[in-house]
């Protein structure tokens, strides 16, 4: 896949850096680690503008993301618990759980989209809870577009400064992404083993109340 990467960014440039980001929301396994410090060795090598390079990188990761928040838009709340009631142990939700959820992000949800698109192995999907709750597309596109930049910036000014070595950049992130990777299927076999006891525990909620 690296090969066929390399060989996109030589032909295309700016096209092939918003394609390749495109993608690499829409298709994880691609990853922006090596696409972004690619663009900038490219761009210092050729002598193109480093400006250019990161808007298109940066435009192409926000259709990306604006794909995954009409998904998230496109199941709505309401089929999510419906899901959940059938199939929750997979899903690892109540729909008790998908209403409290959807309060803090109505609350908190500006920030962790923010953050979340600074973050290896979440930044793909952020976007699918923004979509759920209703947040309004213009919060959204803010919120995702300057963690955007900030992470494409980044990238692409290490691969400009590193030239040659420009695939150290994945070096650094990689363990980074693993451990996310890790933690979230470590979290997600605790809650399906554990999820007859969130039951109980949400049913005597209610019939406490």
């Amino acid at each position: 896949m690296t090969g066929w990467i390399t060989s996109l960014m030589e032909q295309s440039s700016y096209a092939a850096a918003a394609f390749l980001m495109f993608l690499e929301n829409v298709f994880p396994p691609i990853p922006s680690e090596i696409v972004l410090p690619l663009a900038g060795f490219i761009a210092h090598r050729d002598g193109l503008s480093l400006v250019l390079m990161i808007a298109t990188g940066s435009a192409g990761s926000l259709a990306g993301a604006v794909l995954w928040y009409y998904l998230g838009a496109w199941i709505g709340l309401d089929r999510l618990k419906s899901f959940a009631r059938k199939y929750g142990r997979w899903l690892t939700l109540t729909p008790g759980e998908i209403d409290a959820a959807d309060a803090w992000f109505d609350n908190h949800g500006g920030k962790a989209v923010f953050i979340g698109r600074l973050v290896p192995g979440i930044r793909t999907f952020i976007s699918v809870p923004a979509g759920l709750s209703g947040m309004g597309m213009g919060k959204f596109l803010s919120y995702t577009a300057a963690g955007t930049v900030i992470w494409t910036t980044f990238l692409t000014v290490a691969g400009w400064f590193l030239g040659r070595n420009y695939a150290a950049v994945s070096g650094w992130l990689a363990p980074v992404s693993n451990v996310v990777l890790v933690v979230l299927v470590g979290w997600y076999l605790y809650r399906v083993a554990t999820f007859r006891r969130t039951i109980r525990r949400e049913d005597e909620k209610r019939d406490r109340a």
